[in-house]
């Protein structure tokens, strides 16, 4: 969902109508769930493009390589099964919630957000494009037409985890998701991890994935692996679903068996 100057751009709408509560909406709504380019999906010559009109579902069904793994289990959590066959996973992103499930796996992807308006085209590090809760990079007119995933990180091996207080239909505790390459002995040659809901926008975790580089299955069974430093660039809060203290801890252990989880679906 986007905010023009007279009018709110959507897709799914699965953010927009919540947020309503019992009023109507304050202007026109423009649904884009009609227009054939922005519901394109698949490979392009610069990697892997998902559009703007995408849903859930679609993503779930799609056949696509093993470095989306890691986004289909999310897509797998995005509410009941009626919401994933609305909601699109850029409304998501462009919904820019600390818990948007999509999120993390996408910056585990490097993924970038095309954007479209009346002074173009232009792409954007989705970094870049979330600046805090509700609050993205977009400029007045434009709209997200996809996400594009470049080719180098689209056949490794991905996973991701959430924990919530019951098993669906909840809004993240915390989240994980990790991308990895490993060489021809089973150990990481190169990592991504980012986790969601444990702070302002998700966030990767550098540190720790330069701990991760040539570790194998074996020292990931350290229940220890992952260290407080590692997570520095965390912020989690505490409120009805959880203390921060408690969420350091889970997050802890859902790194670990997260890229526990990506590990073991690497080729030999």
């Amino acid at each position: 969902m986007v905010e023009g100057a007279r009018a709110r751009v959507v897709a799914g709408g699965t953010d927009l109508f919540p947020q309503l509560g019992d009023r109507l909406p304050d202007g026109d709504l423009v649904d884009l769930g009609r227009i054939r380019d922005l519901n394109e999906m698949g490979q392009c010559p610069d990697g892997w493009l998902i559009g703007a009109g995408t849903t859930w579902s679609e993503i779930l069904r799609a056949e696509m390589p093993s470095g989306f793994d890691g986004l289909k289990a999310a897509a797998r959590e995005v509410g009941s099964v009626q919401i994933q066959n609305r909601a699109t996973l850029v409304g998501n992103i462009c919904n820019a919630s600390p818990a948007a499930d999509g999120i993390p796996p996408l910056l585990t992807l490097n993924a970038k957000v095309i954007l479209v308006g009346p002074r173009g085209t232009r792409r954007m590090d989705l970094p870049d494009f979330l600046r805090g809760p509700r609050q993205t990079g977009m400029r007045q007119g434009e709209i997200v037409a996809g996400v594009l995933v470049p080719r180098g990180v689209c056949e490794r091996s991905a996973a991701f985890r959430k924990l919530g207080a019951r098993r669906y239909l909840v809004i993240s505790i915390a989240m994980v998701a990790a991308v990895l390459r490993c060489d021809a002995a089973g150990r990481i040659a190169n990592a991504r991890v980012a986790v969601g809901a444990a702070s302002p926008v998700a966030r990767r975790l550098p540190a720790l994935e330069a701990a991760l580089e040539g570790a194998d299955a074996a020292a990931l069974a350290d229940p220890g692996f992952v260290r407080p430093e590692h997570l520095a660039p965390l912020a989690p809060v505490s409120d009805v679903r959880g203390s921060a203290e408690y969420r350091c801890d889970a997050i802890a252990e859902l790194c670990r068996r997260t890229v526990l989880d990506a590990l073991s679906r690497s080729p030999r």
